[in-house]
């Protein structure tokens, strides 16, 4: 049914007036944009303003209106004002690119700005703006780093250097520029780990190239100066130094030579291996690959290393040594053999720990392995001599008297001095009916021991009807005499040869021979776990031992007068009811051959 025709006129004159309202909004915007356009090419940009926001004024939704003022607004400086027109346009038009890649230039300039006079936080929220709408385009994340550099936030820079490698990939300028933030830092060894990876990518980096070089330069002055610190026996301040001299230039192998040998000094023996071993393993594969002169240096080098290796696990053994770790002490002894196997020190100091743990036959190898090598050292004759008489003791003990006897007399061998060898052997010797060789092992004991009361018995007994006097008064006496005292004077002579001739263990320093001075001015090749000193003050001790053995023994025994009763009561029979006690009748001895 259609309206009548009255209604519809009437709706149509109402429609009309606000479509005419709309059309001279319409046009009236469109001047005032007009207006504004034509205020920009003259650039009147105040003017332009207003033209643009009567515009918007009157039609809110027209993106272009936003974008002109936004533009106009920018000619003005008011960076502020042109980010939030273009925020409206943005807003308006989603799907345009234009309109975000145009408000993260605007926060670009702001932040520029900002940065020029000397605003960097404020700057740096414009260019964290900026890179987050175009993560894309890298000069805006650099000014972000160059804010936080001017603040002083070196690990917020140094991150975000971290996620662009890991985005971006490995490029020689982010490696440089890395180094330079571990620089600001005080991270010195990833700092020079940073410009090696630059020069590696690309290795005529110039400010790679300069900035290694100052760093190379600082290590070598601390270097030196740590020499010159150990010289004068400053040896805590020499490893300060060379700890920075390690940290400017961490892949030289002559520092961690040095700074090892100083822990060794200090006794910080794991530290001294772990950079010994560091050393080997640089000196074989450093920082530039050797060639002539640097090649024999480089062998040199690890000539060295080793050598401190095994004099660090020597020291370290007798430090174990010292603490009764014998077990730990054969340990480290077998990886200084394993690296030098012509060293007769560590053969004598492994013998020791394996003497310590009564390994008498593993102890007993290593001394003939050292005389082998070394078969002048006294040192090895004197730890021989013990282990004999060890031996030879247990074969006694074992009644194995003619092995005894042959032990004891190794012994003497290798130490005639030594007149507990001699009552030994003289025992064994009567053991084994060895009764001409028992006297003269008895007379040789009283001419080094007068005192000794212990021999005294037996050699009376060997020679019934003799006197002490007049047996150590005899020919025979004088002769034995003669010949016991020519070999103790050969040995004490030889023993004085050997201890007048010293070792010296130099460190090559740069191709030149450098020493660490100990203090008594010189530092032994190998050290003892046990001294010749040492070795005697044992012998000693035990002949003291066993002399208060012996004398409580003579002191505490029994009384030979006894009182008591000789038998113990016999308790009566049970005897069956009835019985008779006979009496005790006492049988009678008529003499021999005769019954009872």
């Amino acid at each position: 049914m259609n309206p009548p025709a009255d209604c519809a006129e009437t709706s149509a004159l109402k429609k009309k007036p606000d479509m005419y309202g709309e059309r001279i909004i319409k046009e009236k915007a469109e001047k005032h944009y007009e207006a504004g356009v034509d205020a920009m090419s003259q650039s009147h940009f105040n003017k332009a303003v207003s033209c643009f926001s009567k515009a918007i004024l009157l039609q809110s939704h027209q993106t272009e209106f936003y974008v002109q003022r936004a533009e106009a607004y920018l000619q003005l400086c008011d960076f502020q004002s042109a980010a939030l027109d273009y925020k409206h346009a943005c807003g308006l038009e989603p799907q345009t690119e234009a309109y975000p890649q145009r408000l993260a230039f605007v926060y670009y300039l702001q932040g520029q700005c900002c940065f020029d006079l000397g605003k960097f936080l404020e700057a740096l929220e414009s260019f964290t703006k900026a890179a987050e709408l175009k993560p894309s385009f890298r000069p805006y994340h650099m000014r972000s780093l160059a804010c936080l550099t001017a603040l002083g936030r070196y690990s917020d820079c140094l991150q975000l250097v971290n996620n662009w490698l890991k985005m971006d990939g490995q490029s020689a300028d982010l490696f440089t520029l890395r180094a330079r933030l571990h620089h600001q830092l005080s991270q010195m060894t990833l700092c020079y780990h940073d410009l090696r990876s630059a020069l590696r990518l690309k290795p005529c980096c110039p400010e790679a190239q300069a900035l290694l070089k100052r760093m190379k330069d600082v290590a070598k002055d601390s270097h030196q100066a740590a020499v010159n610190k150990a010289l004068k026996g400053e040896l805590s301040d020499a490893l300060g130094k060379i700890n920075t001299a390690l940290e400017y230039n961490p892949n030289k192998a002559q520092y961690y030579l040095f700074r090892g040998i100083l822990y060794r000094r200090l006794k910080d023996f794991t530290a001294a291996i772990e950079d010994l071993v560091l050393s080997v393993e640089f000196g074989g594969a450093g920082e530039d690959p050797p060639h002539g002169d640097m090649r024999d240096r480089s062998l040199d080098l690890e000539e060295d290393a080793q050598t401190q290796l095994v004099l660090t696990y020597n020291d370290f053994a007798i430090q174990c040594f010292s603490r009764g770790l014998y077990g730990e002490g054969i340990m480290l002894l077998n990886k200084a053999i394993e690296k030098d196997r012509n060293a007769s020190e560590l053969f004598i100091n492994r013998g020791d720990c394996f003497f310590k743990q009564c390994e008498w036959t593993f102890a007993l190898a290593d001394y003939e392995q050292a005389e082998e090598m070394d078969p002048d050292n006294t040192a090895i004759w004197l730890r021989l001599a013990i282990i004999h008489n060890t031996l030879g003791l247990h074969c006694y003990k074992d009644k194995k008297y003619q092995d005894a006897a042959d032990k004891f007399s190794a012994a003497i061998r290798y130490n005639p001095g030594v007149g507990q060898y001699y009552e030994n052997r003289t025992k064994a010797y009567s053991k084994v009916a060895k009764m001409e060789e028992a006297k003269m092992d008895a007379i040789r004991v009283l001419i080094l021991e007068p005192t000794n009361d212990q021999v005294v018995p037996l050699l009376l007994s060997l020679l019934p009807g003799c006197s002490l006097t007049d047996i150590m008064s005899c020919a025979t006496a004088q002769s034995v005499k003669t010949q016991l005292m020519a070999k103790i004077q050969a040995f004490k002579l030889a023993v004085s040869k050997v201890s007048s001739t010293g070792r010296m263990a130099l460190v090559k320093e740069e191709g030149q021979s450098q020493k660490l001075q100990a203090e008594d001015g010189s530092e032994q090749l190998m050290k003892p776990c046990i001294t010749s000193g040492e070795v005697q003050c044992e012998l000693v001790k035990r002949k003291q031992q066993l002399n208060q053995a012996v004398k409580r023994a003579l002191q505490q025994r029994p009384p030979l007068r006894y009182d008591g009763p000789r038998l113990a009561p016999v308790p009566p029979a049970h005897e069956e009811p009835g019985a008779q006690e006979r009496p005790y009748v006492w049988r009678k001895f008529g003499g021999f051959g005769l019954n009872c």
